[in-house]
């Protein structure tokens, strides 16, 4: 039937109708994107300040860092993207030590930050991750239950070499990183951790701390298989930090 201005009506309803639903539909989703790149860019602000006072070093994406590591929280869904990475180094009684922390992109969508610290031991091909036990998962190809360290399950690729790590010390170590980093994995030289996309900086200050030391209980646990390297700790030509 005839509608407004002698236009005929769609099911009853005027075209304007449909024309001004279409057009708020337009100025919610410019809305909605306006606020999304409003997170990101206060979100990454807030990244590039932590850094600054840490002194360390800023990087907005690095397409390969990512891919440094296979296991954790990288296993299933590829390396990814490392988006609002940050380069810096901890100070202990053996040494810097080196750490990353940015968040892990996969498929455009960041699924969480992961906080890397390297420990004082050479690399080695044992993996070790220790997911929580409300939120663990089947084990990746490759991968042996080990038993559980507190409130978390471990499994990993050398029940053998990786049953000596496993202490009271370690499992308190544990303890200290929080039920919101749904998983902690030891490889190569490394102890990583994947922490919510929601992490502040202040969470992940603490984050560190505790991943600080683990590694430091792990390198006191560290196995024949796991020799302890020089004080100064492995060098790598990739850690550019002058703090």
């Amino acid at each position: 039937m005839p509608g407004w201005f002698g236009m005929t009506t769609l099911g009853g309803v005027s075209p304007w109708i449909w024309f001004l639903i279409a057009g708020l539909a337009a100025v919610a989703g410019a809305v909605l994107l306006a606020a999304d790149y409003g997170h990101r860019t206060a979100h990454q602000r807030a990244r590039r300040r932590w850094a600054a006072l840490r002194g360390w070093r800023f990087v907005a994406s690095d397409p390969v860092l990512a891919d440094r590591w296979r296991h954790g929280l990288i296993a299933r869904g590829g390396a990814g993207v490392a988006k609002n990475l940050v380069i810096g180094s901890l100070f202990t009684p053996q040494g810097r030590r080196p750490v990353h922390v940015f968040d892990h992109e996969q498929s455009g969508k960041v699924s969480s930050v992961l906080v890397a610290v390297r420990r004082k031991v050479h690399a080695t091909d044992l993996v070790v991750e220790l997911w929580t036990l409300t939120r663990q998962r089947s084990p990746d190809p490759g991968l042996e239950p080990l038993a559980n360290v507190g409130d978390r399950a471990a499994f990993t690729t050398d029940p053998d070499r990786a049953r000596p790590l496993i202490t009271p010390e370690l499992a308190a170590a544990c303890a200290e990183v929080g039920q919101d980093v749904r998983v902690l994995w030891l490889e190569q030289d490394w102890v990583l951790a994947a922490a919510p996309a929601t992490a502040t900086p202040a969470r992940l200050e603490l984050l560190l701390r505790a991943l600080n030391a683990l590694a430091d209980q792990l390198d006191t646990s560290a196995t024949d298989t796991e020799h302890p390297a020089d004080p100064a700790g492995p060098t790598d030509s990739s850690d550019q930090t002058t703090h």
